[in-house]
């Protein structure tokens, strides 16, 4: 899988930049995109061309439908074609349901949820007419269990739709060769928790260890394999047996 094609929001930083760095080896042609964290996208892009890749860093709110369909036509236009989209922005905060604000609220579903629908309309047309493509989204280990959440409340709702949002793609895109799954991260070391916290939740795993980006990582490229050809609209957990 040489000189694919990789769009990747959210690519700057945590399992976003681990998944970069795993296709750059096998020199892809990646587009990551970024909000505010442009130091990390260059140094991202930097690390990427190191390994063997060519990158494209470019700074995009993907929960703006009109700025997610340039992102993605520029990625076209410079490379001429897009092979696997990976939907890796997904803000988070916590903060209890009736202190949450309406901005707070429709954060969690411009980041999350609403950015995977803009994209793959975009992407999706190109991706048919190659009869090749491979999408992935990110929920969470335990948003399938629709249990109450008071203090993660739109973020857990937004990746519960995530997952409908997932198959519904996958069942549209399998006539046309293209692949749509779920990676669910439970407790990851991405650097985007304190590590306290992180050291607090250990004992709640089965495991009993935080998992890391690697684990992702290694999840991310089995569903980007021709092995996993026939695996379509499925969820991963990555999580160690927590939220199950």
């Amino acid at each position: 899988m040489h000189d694919h094609v990789a769009v990747i929001t959210g690519g700057a930083k945590g399992i976003g930049r681990g998944i970069a760095l795993d296709l750059a080896a096998r020199q892809w042609k990646i587009a990551i995109c970024y909000r505010t964290s442009e130091a990390a996208a260059q140094q991202t892009a930097r690390a990427i061309t190191e390994r063997g890749g060519e990158a494209l860093a470019v700074r995009c709110d993907v929960g703006d439908p009109i700025a997610a369909k340039q992102f993605v036509a520029q990625v076209e236009h410079t490379w001429g074609r897009i092979d696997v989209l990976i939907n890796g922005a997904g803000p988070y905060h916590r903060v209890n349901l009736f202190e949450e604000t309406v901005q707070g609220w429709n954060e969690m579903f411009d980041g999350n949820l609403h950015p995977i629908f803009y994209l793959a309309q975009a992407a999706a047309p190109g991706m048919k007419a190659r009869k090749y493509g491979r999408i992935i989204t990110f929920s969470m280990a335990n948003a399938d269990q629709m249990v109450s959440q008071p203090d993660v409340t739109a973020h857990y709702i937004a990746k519960a739709g995530v997952l409908i949002l997932t198959r519904t793609l996958a069942k549209l895109l399998a006539p046309h060769g293209i692949t749509v799954n779920a990676v669910s991260p439970g407790f990851i070391d991405s650097g985007s928790a304190p590590p306290e916290e992180l050291a607090g939740m250990a004992k709640r795993i089965p495991a009993g260890y935080i998992g890391t980006v690697d684990d992702t990582v290694a999840a991310v490229r089995y569903l980007l394999s021709d092995e996993a050809r026939y695996v379509n609209g499925a969820n991963i957990q990555i999580s160690g047996a927590w939220g199950i």
